[in-house]
């Protein structure tokens, strides 16, 4: 088992001024960097490339420190390589009587062929097992296509593969930017990368509430405004590893999801693990069986880090 170099950040406050007159300030300020040798100057120079500043004069860096943590996707700041490819799961396992959402049915497995009963059909020796699983296409880590919102909507059938697989994933990790007072992700918090045709994956931590009462309650959410700044950006697939894209708790409309399907925008709910995948650079796939008629199944998501040539 192979083991991804750490990440470092530098958490400081800092104040810079301009040539053609004014400044700004930020307090508590933290960014990735690609190693820690890094000293003030090469991080004030990291700092102004992040904000995308021009016409800088002076970065004065106070109270710097340089942590061991995940970096969260700041600008001009490679991530290091893996020493060897990983596939990262980022799928909830099914198994009869899972609750993923509550309220709606739990999936029941019942065996069709018993591998006792399969002995007097096959020559000797040989045995197999054949089951029958009923569950809603709401179940473990699922994926939306705009028939789930839309009547007229594509599929799972109509969904190009190309748009699934491989996918390159920008992924927000949001653990620190959202709290019970402000659940929503804001456009703001979305608004400092490139985003065209990417996977946009949004690792808030609310999947270690899975499986249990507290996933149902308080869960964190994309607002309608970031739902409407990803779909402008053009985004090609929006996953999260929430309760739910919208918020539940705030009637019946669903304004993410309408906006995103529409846009003819996947969306993958109920993810996990996102941790474990770097802000920039790893592969996403989300593929559901092709059925026609339905708007919504399980995938066995995943991203890939690593250059397997």
């Amino acid at each position: 088992m192979t083991t991804a170099s750490p990440s470092f950040r530098a958490h400081f406050d800092f104040t810079i001024s301009f040539a053609n007159g004014g400044g700004m300030t930020g307090e508590g300020f933290r960014l990735d960097l690609p190693g820690p040798e890094l000293g003030a100057e090469a991080i004030g120079a990291l700092l102004v490339h992040h904000l995308g500043l021009a016409l800088v004069s002076a970065v004065e860096l106070r109270n710097l420190r340089i942590v061991e943590e995940p970096h969260r996707g700041s600008r001009g700041v490679e991530e290091r390589a893996p020493q060897a490819p990983r596939v990262i799961d980022l799928s909830h396992t099914i198994e009869a009587g899972l609750v993923t959402y509550p309220g709606l049915p739990a999936p029941t497995i019942t065996p069709h062929l018993t591998r006792e009963d399969s002995r007097s059909t096959y020559a000797p020796g040989t045995e197999f097992a054949m089951d029958i699983i009923t569950m809603i296409g709401n179940t473990g880590t699922y994926l939306d296509a705009p028939y789930h919102r839309y009547a007229d909507g594509g599929d799972l059938a109509s969904l190009e593969l190309s748009s699934l697989v491989g996918l390159p994933a920008e992924v927000f990790h949001l653990r620190d930017a959202w709290s019970a007072q402000r659940r929503g992700i804001e456009a703001v918090t979305l608004a400092d990368r490139e985003l065209r045709g990417s996977a946009v994956l949004l690792d808030t931590g609310w999947s270690e509430h899975f499986g249990t009462p507290e996933y149902a309650r308080g869960a964190p959410f994309l607002t309608e405004a970031g739902a409407r700044f990803l779909a402008d950006a053009g985004v090609a697939l929006v996953g999260i590893d929430s309760l739910n894209i919208d918020d539940t708790e705030s009637g019946g409309e669903r304004p993410a999801h309408s906006i995103l399907l529409a846009a003819g925008i996947h969306v993958v709910e109920h993810l996990t693990r996102l941790a474990d995948v770097p802000s920039r650079g790893a592969r996403f796939t989300a593929a559901p069986p092709a059925v026609r008629g339905f708007g919504t199944f399980p995938v066995r998501a995943f991203a890939t880090v690593g250059d397997a040539h």
